[in-house]
């Protein structure tokens, strides 16, 4: 099974490889998969700079979805030809106190599909039942492999920290997170600042596209005095980062309206210098997300059934996986917005 590898810690070291096909446990569906998106993690992965607990060798890739092909004997309410998507932690410990309270992606000891256990970077990926969903009649494979990111930005507006209807939300990146993020906002009645720099061009456009209200090129444009201006000289009420760029982190504790909410989505790979006493002076709550939990799924899912999120801009011709370095290049080069592999 051919399939894209990470083999060993370090920078590089990843690979495509001839893989034995995965076996079923109990409790485990085989889905054959028919698109995986390249995440920004995935980039992380191969720069060897991810924090999050990685064990090479490993079969790359948690953004996807897919048909059911075999189901374990002890698995029931799904079947083979099911289309499917499917969360990224593949097991927690259950027994600390985020397992318990059902915020599973905190789990000290949770092991992550493209991680730990094999990914979708493959013609078939094998998953625990209990983080299966059903994929909306209405959404073709590439729009559902787009359901994990959007479950991720879900979890972060809408979990961690809240949207209200005609607030003011300034977001920092238009790559595939930023503009969902921007969707989901849209849908909790608020309005949209989305900034970008002299190489989002197009994206700021896709940007305008799916209901941003003011796009900024923040290389062309004074971001502050635009965001000051459109809300009374207050500042926005909300800022999520989706960039990790340390600039826009700085921006958004400065853009931030007294008593303000700041999300912070994006990961940098870096430390880097942050003005954290603004937090005290203005009163700020900073919160920040990693990855999703099944609530989070089920509204991100509800928002593509109802068309109140559309993934169809954002989507990329899907490239074989023999072009996986061509895909990851053009994540990386910001070529296009969220690049698509299709296993053979």
């Amino acid at each position: 099974m051919l399939s894209l590898v990470k083999e060993a810690p370090g920078k590089g070291n990843v690979a495509l490889l001839d893989m034995p096909s995965p076996q079923l446990d109990s409790g485990q569906v085989m889905i054959r998969v028919e698109a995986a998106g390249v995440c920004g993690s995935d980039l992380h992965i191969m720069d060897d700079d991810i924090k999050l607990n990685l064990r090479p060798p490993v079969i790359m890739g948690h953004e996807f979805c897919g048909v059911i092909e075999k189901a374990a004997d002890d698995v029931s309410g799904w079947r083979p030809g099911d289309r499917v998507t499917a969360e990224t932690t593949f097991r927690s410990c259950g027994r600390c106190r985020h397992c318990r309270t059902g915020g599973y992606n905190l789990c000290p000891e949770k092991e992550l599909i493209g991680y730990v256990h094999n990914g979708c970077f493959a013609r078939h990926c094998v998953v625990p039942v209990a983080r299966l969903h059903r994929l909306p009649d209405r959404l073709s494979f590439e729009e559902g492999a787009l359901c994990e990111p959007l479950a991720c930005t879900v979890h972060a507006l809408l979990e961690m920290t809240t949207v209200h209807p005609g607030e003011t939300v300034l977001i920092a990146g238009v790559g595939a997170i930023g503009l969902l993020a921007a969707q989901v906002a849209r849908a909790s009645g608020a309005r949209v600042i989305a900034c970008g720099t002299q190489a989002d061009a197009a994206r700021l456009e896709v940007a305008a596209r799916v209901g941003v209200q003011r796009t900024i090129d923040v290389t062309q444009e004074d971001a502050l005095e635009i965001t000051r201006s459109l809300t009374g000289e207050e500042g926005a009420d909300l800022f999520a980062d989706c960039s990790g760029s340390p600039d826009a982190a700085r921006l958004g504790l400065t853009a931030l309206r007294r008593g303000g909410r700041y999300c912070q989505i994006g990961l940098f790979g870096r430390p880097f210098e942050f003005d954290l006493e603004q937090v005290a002076y203005k009163e700020l709550r900073v919160v920040g997300s990693i990855g999703s939990k099944w609530t989070s799924w089920r509204t991100a899912l509800r928002l593509l059934s109802r068309g109140q999120v559309d993934p169809r801009p954002l989507i990329d011709e899907p490239l074989p996986l023999t072009r996986w370095q061509e895909a990851f290049a053009r994540a990386r080069e910001k070529q296009g917005i969220k690049a698509l592999l299709r296993p053979e």
